[in-house]
């Protein structure tokens, strides 16, 4: 029953999260990116899987958090070879003041932040401050990448089960203010044996809109933030896992997209 073990499994899919920050930088900035800084890392795991790309890759994993850097350094940094390791650092911050200095005055080709972690940002001049704490540390032609997510059951109470392997995963909106679109959402763990974890991972944060956040973000000073929206299988009717720059997306109960904006 380790809570990071599970997470990893069940809710990160760092392969395909990377191969989209690959093929979409190359497609902007005509030149692969090499150097990627991870924010609110938690086990590191994406910024590993950087690191095992290409042996000219360099990855900075950010989080406030020591406990879980601890996990990531004795369960995904463990995995890689030395050479490999010597690309990588682990950083005990807090991503409002990490800036380069921080990174021994490395600038980054592509900052992420995943997970929809940044929505503990619940006031609009803290986020922009964060975004432009980001842009600072971005080369000239860097990129930022986010996820989003939302749809009109983003904003209920509500419970969903997903069966992994050997366990459960159980994610649960506790709680939603429309007021103040705060929210307080958990994630829970169930083994086949029956054996519950409870609350293993705690969330309080704001159910952001895409508007608000491209806002932000060009508030900021980034010059562009688009919108990559997933595609549908014709077959299936479910996403297809392709992301591509949209306009328009569909009124979907749930769905997630990613928000590109460049410096």
């Amino acid at each position: 029953m380790d809570k990071h073990y599970l997470y990893q499994n069940a809710v990160q899919c760092v392969e395909a999260e990377i191969d989209f920050v690959e093929s979409t930088f190359e497609q902007l900035k005509g030149r692969p990116a090499r150097s990627l800084r991870e924010d609110f890392c938690g086990t590191a795991q994406t910024a590993c899987e950087w690191i095992g790309r290409h042996p000219d890759n360099w990855a900075w994993a950010v989080d406030f958090d020591p406990l879980v850097l601890q996990w990531g350094n004795d369960h995904n940094l463990s995995m890689l070879e030395n050479h490999q390791k010597n690309r990588i650092q682990l950083l005990n911050e807090d991503v409002l003041k990490v800036g380069t200095t921080k990174m021994g005055g490395q600038s980054m080709d592509a900052i992420l932040a995943m997970n929809f972690s940044y929505f503990i940002f619940m006031e609009r001049a803290l986020m922009i401050n964060y975004f432009q704490s980001v842009l600072t540390s971005l080369k000239n032609d860097g990129v930022f990448f986010l996820d989003a997510f939302g749809g009109y059951e983003a904003a209920k109470e509500i419970k969903e089960e997903r069966e992994c392997d050997g366990y459960t995963y159980i994610w649960e909106q506790a709680s939603f203010n429309p007021i103040n679109s705060q929210m307080q959402c958990y994630i829970h763990f169930v083994t086949d044996e029956g054996i519950k974890m409870d609350q293993a991972f705690d969330y309080y944060w704001r159910l952001w809109t895409l508007p608000e956040i491209t806002e932000m973000l060009l508030t900021a000073g980034f010059s562009t933030a688009e919108v990559y929206w997933e595609g549908t299988d014709e077959a299936t009717g479910e996403g297809d896992g392709i992301y591509t720059q949209s306009k328009i997306g569909t009124a979907d109960a749930s769905w997630v997209c990613y928000i590109v904006a460049e410096k």
